[in-house]
């Protein structure tokens, strides 16, 4: 199979690369190796390049990322359709009905005032596919499984969340939190690490709970701790550099004594 060099739509010359690619006859040997769950690393990698990207602010990476992304979803079109089961264009009409469908007040009759009351339709609208599909499917059911764990404890909380199943304060949330920690500590004190083990997911997963109520990602809140922590101890690093020396030359109170120089740096 020949491919054009150039394809007046950028999209049709793609899924021709991707085919041409997986062409059986000369195609590549990696690309025609792979299936759906050896490139769904990939896919979750590239997700995770393209909100790098946005947090940067680089719109010339955005754009490149981007791509990247659009291409996992042509190999797995892809790949379905080798198995006689869907092509990229039914992909692509499948998400063009669930935004109609999901939109009523821009595609038919309903009208909402504001985005709050726009956001209750979309998820009454949900919930109705759900039912739709399979009326003994669970509430939780549909909050995938490979989602970042803090990601995923927000996502199911929400969802216990709208049959009432959720504390309706930060502070009863924090209260909890304080309880989870005090297990905490008796499991550490134990030295039992399988019950340290579940009672760390209990407070990661109450945290979890307590900035949904915050209204706060908590995968945001903890990349931006995670920058920060980086960019002190990089401040860390540098000072002692300055002395001719390594972080492995230091020592706990020195580095902690610098740690809180760089915090007053950032504050100017």
């Amino acid at each position: 199979m020949k491919l054009a060099p150039t394809e007046a739509d950028p999209l049709a010359r793609l899924l021709a690369i991707m085919a041409r690619l997986r062409d059986p006859e000369g195609g590549c040997a990696w690309d025609l190796e792979q299936t759906f769950a050896s490139i769904a690393p990939y896919t979750i990698e590239e997700a995770y390049e393209v909100s790098d990207a946005i947090e940067r602010g680089d719109l010339s990476d955005l754009r490149d990322e981007l791509g990247d992304l659009l291409l996992q979803v042509v190999f797995h079109s892809r790949m379905a359709e080798e198995l006689g089961e869907f092509a990229f264009a039914d992909v692509a009409e499948a998400i063009c009905d669930k935004m109609i469908r999901r939109h009523p007040h821009v595609f038919g009759e309903a009208s909402h005032r504001d985005a709050a009351e726009q956001t209750v339709a979309w998820e009454a609208i949900k919930a109705q596919e759900r039912a739709a599909r399979d009326a003994t499917q669970s509430l939780l059911d549909g909050v995938p499984g490979a989602l970042p764990a803090l990601t995923r404890a927000e996502k199911l909380t929400r969802r216990a969340a709208r049959v009432g199943f959720t504390w309706t304060t930060p502070e009863a949330v924090i209260e909890k939190l304080h309880e989870e920690l005090g297990e905490l500590a008796v499991e550490v004190a134990a030295g039992d690490r399988a019950k340290m083990r579940d009672e760390m997911g209990d407070v990661l997963f109450v945290c979890a709970n307590l900035a949904r109520l915050l209204e706060i990602d908590p995968e945001d809140a903890l990349r931006s701790t995670n920058a920060k922590f980086a960019r002190r101890f990089n401040w860390i690093e540098q000072a002692l550099a300055a002395d001719g020396r390594t972080p492995e030359q230091s020592d706990l109170d020195e580095m902690d004594e610098l740690w809180n120089a760089a915090k007053r740096a950032e504050k100017g």
